[in-house]
């Protein structure tokens, strides 16, 4: 008779464990430590991402799968394969980087963050992050993306006495929690019509429903596709970003422009591509045009943004966001169409990595401006390079990764990955709106970008030029410069590294 007791790989699952615990010793610490040394919580959690990410790295070398099905050891619930390891070294270094900013962010806050609070529900939602793109089963993958997006709901609306704050994170639980219900709903009716609830299988099932149930399974689709369209921020989901991204401490918008979207983009591959193929008729073009709406809008947004406006920077960098998405969303499209699925999948993962790092650098340098200028907008980046010249270039580095241009390679490296991606797939009319929007969003970030060398209206302040940057912004602003740099002289590396498992 076999065993029922699974047994569980322990160094499989490590990073988001690593995580989760280092959660719950911070929310235990929290109680013993007098309200003046709260600040090494702040500590404790940088290193305890550090050595979630430091996880990663005995796992290079092969798949390992645990909570496996008793009678079929190939069909399991958590995989740490390629794919995985990429997202969650996104995941793992995004949430270290925005980590590194909270310390400072929460420094100067006031005590408005409550840091004990605040650190656990940073790293329980790294945590579940971190989980998601391991998950191999529906029931798995909706507990992750859960457990990633009710601590952001708090964090959004975290800050005390702050109405922004309290309206931000109302739209963003509210929108959220609508595309958890309906996602739940198509999950309930895939899992009726195939029995299963494990990607692989449901991927095998799906193909022979019984004619009586394919108008469920088709429903179960559709509504399950339009679910992670809200987590994505595709349009018309997309409404809550630019409020969100204001309201909430920057650390924590930086965090989501970028480990919110590995979250969403990860579960949106696994259901479509692993859980799906055989609908790829039926999500393929809904994802292209999806696509092509969601880079159009944000970048038009993006264009609109006045620059003496408040918070403007913050909401052309949210806008931005959104039309990142877009192109986020091309390559998934690419492999409804493709006959290397697995390659188009790659394109997603390398953009998601240039996007991450260069992302959270041009927050770091928002970061660093908005605490001389409270309103953070545009027009108080004017004559940057004359009040600090490094993160000045820095800050215009970054933008032209964004954008695509020299001498920002890996951003020009994986826009071109993408474009390729949807011509290789035959999608010609989304390839043509994707160089649209490139040349739309040229046109904001070198604007902002001429922003940072023209000289200041008036002249620099003196002791903000002197001041010393505290140490962890200095930290990530180096972080994000480093990689930067080293991608654009190596930008094969990206793709190498992106070669993902799935199939």
């Amino acid at each position: 008779m076999s065993s029922l007791v699974q047994s569980v790989d322990w160094l499989a699952i490590a990073p988001p464990t690593v995580a989760a615990v280092v959660g719950l010793v911070v929310l235990v610490a929290d109680l013993f430590l007098a309200e003046s040394r709260k600040s090494v919580l702040g500590w404790i959690a940088v290193a305890g991402l550090a050595a979630a990410a430091l996880m990663l790295l005995p796992l290079l070398d092969a798949d390992r799968s645990t909570f496996c099905l008793v009678g079929d050891t190939e069909v399991c619930s958590y995989t740490a394969d390629r794919f995985t390891l990429v997202i969650q070294f996104l995941v793992l270094g995004g949430a270290l980087l925005s980590a590194l900013l909270s310390v400072t962010a929460l420094k100067d806050s006031g005590k408005r963050l409550p840091e004990g609070e605040y650190w656990f529900l940073f790293l329980s939602s790294a945590a579940g992050a971190a989980l998601l793109p391991a998950s191999r089963d529906l029931a798995t993958l909706v507990v992750a993306l859960e457990v990633a997006s009710l601590p952001a709901f708090a964090l959004v609306g975290l800050r005390h006495g702050d109405r922004r704050s309290s309206e931000a994170a109302l739209k963003f639980f509210l929108s959220s929690v609508t595309a958890t219900a309906v996602s739940l709903l198509g999950i309930s009716f895939v899992y009726a019509a195939t029995g299963t609830l494990h990607l692989t299988r449901v991927a095998e099932r799906i193909q022979d429903v019984d004619g009586q149930l394919a108008t469920l399974a088709q429903t179960g689709v559709v509504l399950t596709l339009v679910g992670f369209a809200f987590k994505t921020a595709a349009v018309p989901f997309h409404f809550w970003v630019p409020d969100t991204y204001v309201g909430a401490p920057l650390p924590i918008a930086a965090y989501l422009s970028v480990i919110g979207k590995a979250v969403g983009f990860s579960g949106l591959i696994l259901v479509t591509v692993v859980a799906l193929p055989s609908y790829a008729d039926a999500w393929a073009p809904a994802l292209a045009v999806l696509a092509a709406l969601t880079m159009t809008a944000g970048n038009v947004g993006a264009l609109r943004q006045q620059s003496t406006r408040a918070y403007s920077a913050v909401r052309l960098l949210a806008w931005s966001s959104v039309g990142q998405a877009g192109y986020l969303l091309v390559p998934i499209a690419a492999a409804g169409y493709s006959d290397d699925p697995e390659k188009s999948v790659g394109s997603t993962l390398a953009y998601a990595l240039m996007y991450g790092a260069v992302n959270l650098g041009a927050f770091a340098v928002a970061a660093l401006v908005g605490r001389a200028h409270r309103l953070n907008r545009v027009a108080d980046y004017r004559g940057l390079y004359a009040a600090r010249p490094l993160t000045a270039l820095l800050m215009g580095f970054f933008l032209l990764c964004l954008a695509g241009l020299p001498p920002g390679v890996i951003g020009l490296f994986a826009k071109v990955t993408v474009f390729a991606a949807a011509v290789h797939a035959g999608l010609g009319w989304l390839a043509v709106v994707m160089a649209v929007n490139v040349v739309i969003a040229l046109v904001y970030y070198l604007r902002w970008t001429a922003l940072l060398f023209r000289a200041p209206e008036t002249a620099p302040d003196g002791e903000a030029v002197a001041h010393r940057l505290p140490a962890p912004l200095t930290a990530a602003l180096a972080l994000t410069g480093v990689l930067g740099i080293a991608l654009s002289g190596a930008p094969q590396l990206v793709l190498r590294f992106t070669e993902t498992g799935l199939f």
